[in-house]
């Protein structure tokens, strides 16, 4: 049967549960092959999509060539709403040859080597913003303290946007992939844009030691790039380099500041559960949202359904990490638990490039914080502090004391 002619469709996204978790409604639903949801498209627009929730059906859509990324298609769906006519938003949102082509630009920026150099540098971050933290009164907010201001310093470095710009940023990502209002967002974009485009032009005059001016210098200015193009690469590793891991890390220590018995397992032995935690944390949360959606180039069977040609397909990390069928009670955080296959990262073509530096800085965070804040606790409800209606499943705020 067509996807436009089967009668039992919901509508999509879900809402997830006052305690963070993916919607319940997954759960459900990955009982059978992918079902037809009904997405929105524009302000008061939705059409048909096919919903992937099983494992093995995710890993199967992020891998298939025949479900095309790429946004400047014709009847491509969208999940993040962009100004019309400023497609494509970023290479990941495009196929390969273009997408390889532009992502192996950065490639090399996140390499293990590079990475490991930025080490000294995090870890330094990390003890002047818990210095800071130690300096306040109770409760302090660690979202607002450290984890979101962590890795807005970390990537502003990285790329070379002045840190007194910092705030600029973080409103515009931030109101960007809202999506509570399409028409505040579109206007975020363009400044966001704007204000990087600008930047790019600047580093060609004045470079520093800086993606940015790697960028500028060895493919805008040779014509290899665009402006377009470059601004894209940026804000793409603005958005995935600041929101995610801000409000990954953010996550994490909820984990542990709501359960003592986890955090004592992850505590002990100098933390030597805290990389394996991590990931864990990340397949439990699984923050994007359902935010990966595809389109079908030609029929292909995906999960044993008949996807038409030009079908729009719906890719569900949570419900995939959710999966009972590989990991076992998935709604339960378990430190011991192997959870190297987790989807939280992608996988295959579009596999994260900022990985690397993500864990370093989860790693080193957590790290840190367990040692110099063994009795911090929770100030809140729990229930109260997760944000609502937007792409990347996240905290407003962290109250704190210790």
């Amino acid at each position: 049967m067509s996807l436009d002619a089967r009668a039992d469709v919901v509508d999509w996204p879900f809402h997830r549960t006052e305690d963070g978790e993916p919607a319940p409604i997954l759960h459900e639903l990955r009982k059978s092959p992918p079902c037809p949801v009904r997405i929105p498209e524009g302000a008061a627009e939705s059409r048909r999509a096919w919903l992937v929730t099983r494992y093995a059906d995710v890993r199967q859509a992020l891998m298939d060539p025949r479900l095309s990324a790429d946004e400047t298609l014709p009847g491509a769906p969208v999940r993040i709403q962009i100004p019309p006519g400023q497609n494509p938003s970023s290479f990941l949102r495009l196929d390969d040859p273009e997408h390889a082509r532009l992502r192996g630009m950065i490639q090399t920026e996140f390499t293990a080597r590079r990475v490991r150099r930025l080490r000294e540098p995090v870890q330094r971050l990390i003890d002047e913003l818990l210095d800071e933290l130690a300096g306040l009164p109770q409760p302090a907010d660690l979202h607002a303290v450290f984890s979101r201001t962590l890795p807005t310093l970390v990537i502003a470095r990285l790329l070379g946007v002045p840190e007194e710009d910092s705030a600029f940023f973080i409103e515009k990502t931030r109101t960007t992939i809202s999506q509570e209002n399409p028409a505040v967002s579109y206007v975020a974009f363009t400044e966001m844009s704007d204000y990087l485009a600008e930047l790019a032009q600047h580093k060609l005059r004045v470079p520093g030691d800086d993606l940015i001016s790697r960028l500028a210098a060895q493919h805008y200015a040779t014509g290899a790039i665009s402006l377009d193009e470059l601004v894209g690469i940026v804000r793409l590793v603005l958005v995935a380099g600041h929101e995610t891991t801000t409000n990954q890390i953010a996550l994490n220590i909820l984990g542990l500041l709501r359960d003592d018995t986890l955090r004592a397992q992850v505590a002990a032995d100098d933390g030597a559960l805290v990389p394996n935690y991590i990931e864990e944390s990340m397949r439990y949360w699984s923050i994007s949202q359902d935010a990966m959606v595809r389109q079908a180039l030609e029929d292909l069977d995906l999960g044993g359904v008949a996807v038409a040609k030009g079908d729009a397909v719906v890719i569900s990390v949570p419900a995939g990490n959710h999966d009972e069928s590989v990991f076992a009670c998935p709604g339960r955080i378990d430190p011991h638990r192997d959870t190297s296959g987790h989807l939280q990262w992608g996988y295959g073509p579009h596999y994260c490039q900022g990985a690397p530096l993500a864990r370093l800085e989860m790693e080193l965070s957590l790290r840190t914080l367990l040692r110099r804040f063994p009795d911090l606790r929770s100030a809140a409800d729990p229930k109260t502090v997760f944000r609502r209606g937007t792409v990347f499943h996240g905290v407003t705020h962290l109250p704190v004391t210790w």
